[in-house]
């Protein structure tokens, strides 16, 4: 396929769409950015450095010092976070970053370094993109734009599945916290684009999931 788009993908936390982006990047031979990652890799800098955000609103020269890299795993065929050349694809998605990832997001200091970093990622085209705000500020134009959600319960089991030492409850009012702060944040908060196709995966498998969405980039693609 000669023909390249960009691709946004929004939804609610742990309704599967790192996963699902990673699928689109690797059918379509796209690149694959997952924004939420860079959120938690600047959280895991400011909790390793001791940085607190009020230094950070302070002093947003502090990013400076922050490189992020997405490098491709080629056992595992996807790309993987590195924070100033350091693997942490692992260490940002537990709880200790989870609990803080939210408020870290909402900075408008931080919104603005990574809208940047993201919107030269898609300048060329070929980008599949998921987060919280890629379809309506990162990549208002992109071609296809997809928002995620699942009922809470099922996001729940699908994050104990996933975590160890952690309680469903504590899960669960994360998630809950989660969903309150991204829809409510100031700086560019969680909506649906008017132009979003909204997509339930609740009772979807992976696979279907994949074979439905793959129906929608085909048609985009193919005019």
């Amino acid at each position: 396929m000669d023909t390249k788009i960009n691709i946004a993908i929004d939804g609610h936390s742990s309704c599967g769409k790192g996963t699902l982006a990673k699928n689109i990047a690797k059918e379509l031979g796209y690149l694959f950015i997952d924004s939420g990652a860079m959120y938690r890799a600047v959280t895991l800098y400011l909790l390793n450095e001791g940085i607190s955000l009020e230094e950070l609103n302070d002093d947003p020269a502090i990013l400076g010092n922050i490189k992020i890299d997405f490098v491709l795993n080629p056992e595992k065929k996807f790309f993987e976070t590195y924070l100033n050349q350091v693997n942490v694809e692992h260490e940002i998605r537990n709880m200790r970053v989870s609990k803080y990832v939210s408020p870290v997001s909402t900075l408008k200091v931080v919104r603005d370094f990574l809208v940047k970093k993201q919107q030269e990622i898609g300048q060329n085209k070929g980008v599949v993109m998921d987060g919280r705000d890629i379809g309506s500020v990162v990549f208002p134009d992109a071609e296809l734009k997809l928002f995620i959600t699942a009922s809470l319960k099922e996001r729940t089991l699908r994050r104990f599945s996933d975590l160890k030492n952690v309680s469903m409850e504590e899960i669960e009012r994360n998630l809950d916290q989660r969903d309150y702060d991204d829809s409510n944040r100031e700086e560019n908060p969680l909506v649906q684009s008017k132009d979003a196709i909204l997509i339930d995966n609740t009772n979807l498998s992976k696979k279907e999931q994949l074979e439905l969405i793959l129906g929608y980039c085909n048609k985009v693609i193919l005019g």
